[in-house]
């Protein structure tokens, strides 16, 4: 399943519907927008998979290869809806034999699930979901095939609307003013206590450096006694506490993307602005104006340099080379090139923020 030739489809129609859409078949499609009246019919493209899934929601799909790598190029993908039945629950598909591996209950009165994220992380497959209560849940699959909940946190008073993945964190926004980033655990935390649990009847036998060489049966019996009741086994339970939280005083950010590079994330409010944070400090660092209306939906590009970019780089670097711009574009402008692929590898190299608002007007910005 070559995801660079397919378009996945969540729509409200009950089904989540995978096309094969290559650069060949976009010429016999038509080009002519959904609310424009055409005598001819619209040529679609060829459906490969059909999935009857639970869409009477606001939860969207999350989709990461059935191993780690790269989802792009994968032959088998996993993909994550809301269960069909009960919606506080998360279904795991795998493509593209169709078939269900995988049911996640998050917890009691969770409220319907708001956004997901499936990834492998730490060799491990991980499910990050938040629901309608404000809690968010990291969920990771043991290797004896058992999914064991690691954090469990409500930082939001409201109903989670996007959240956001970027190595060991991710971030949350929601329908209240709060935005916070959580940590990823790779175990669960094991709480320290006493040596003998408080109000324990179990006598406690000291144990001397030389200890006599036979032992009568009723020493022996008290030894093991005291030994058990030494360790009793730990439990333990799932991270509770968020790495950072913060009150933006903007309430209703629906959506929110972290940059590439993971320094910055921006967020789209009801508010039509478009903010930029740091994620480090969290401190909001841009404010980016120009919609008229709510903004719904706020996108980073996707800029992964290569190797040879990265040597490109750090030979420049060696080099000292001056001039801000030359810093900027000097490693993707190379010998041969014209002044039009310059511009245009140089473009595929910034890192643009896309925004779409609620009348259908989408911005793009070049920032940092």
């Amino acid at each position: 399943m070559d995801l660079l030739t397919t378009v996945c489809r969540h729509g409200r129609d009950l089904k989540l519907i995978v096309w094969k859409l290559g650069e060949a078949d976009e010429e016999h499609l038509s080009t002519a927008l959904p609310v424009e009246e055409v005598a001819t019919p619209r040529p679609q493209p060829w459906m490969l998979h059909l999935l009857e899934v639970n869409t009477l929601n606001f939860c969207a799909f999350a989709i990461c290869s059935s191993a780690p790598g790269s989802v792009a190029t994968a032959s088998e993908v996993l993909i994550a809806v809301p269960n069909t039945l009960h919606s506080d629950a998360i279904d795991i598909y795998q493509l593209p034999s169709q078939i269900r591996i995988h049911t996640i209950k998050a917890g009691d009165k969770m409220g319907m699930a708001m956004c997901l994220a499936l990834l492998h992380h730490k060799d491990a497959l991980t499910l990050i979901a938040a629901f309608e209560n404000g809690y968010a849940t990291v969920h990771r699959l043991e290797p004896d095939d058992q999914w064991v909940t690691a954090y469990h946190s409500q930082a939001h008073s409201q109903p989670v609307l996007s959240l956001s993945v970027f190595n060991d964190f991710f971030i949350t926004s929601s329908a209240d003013s709060i935005i916070a980033k959580h940590p990823i655990p790779t175990d669960l935390f094991f709480p320290l206590g006493d040596t003998v649990p408080p109000g324990s009847t179990e006598r406690v036998v000291e144990i001397v450096d030389e200890e006599p060489k036979g032992k009568s049966l009723l020493s022996a019996g008290l030894t093991s006694s005291s030994s058990q009741g030494l360790k009793p086994p730990r439990k333990g339970v799932a991270w509770k506490d968020p790495l950072k939280a913060i009150n933006t005083k903007h309430s209703g950010q629906q959506s929110l993307d972290i940059r590439s590079d993971g320094r910055i994330f921006a967020t789209a409010g009801w508010d039509s602005k478009v903010r930029v944070y740091s994620t480090k400090t969290m401190k909001e660092l841009a404010v980016l104006k120009w919609h008229q209306v709510g903004c719904y939906a706020v996108t980073f590009a996707d800029v992964m340099i290569s190797d040879q970019t990265e040597e490109e780089n750090s030979t420049s670097n060696d080099n000292k080379a001056t001039g801000s711009s030359n810093t900027r574009t000097g490693s993707l402008i190379r010998t041969g090139l014209s002044v039009k692929e310059q511009r245009i590898a140089t473009a595929r190299k910034t890192h643009w923020i896309a925004a779409g608002a609620k009348d259908g007007k989408i911005s793009l910005w070049d920032i940092y």
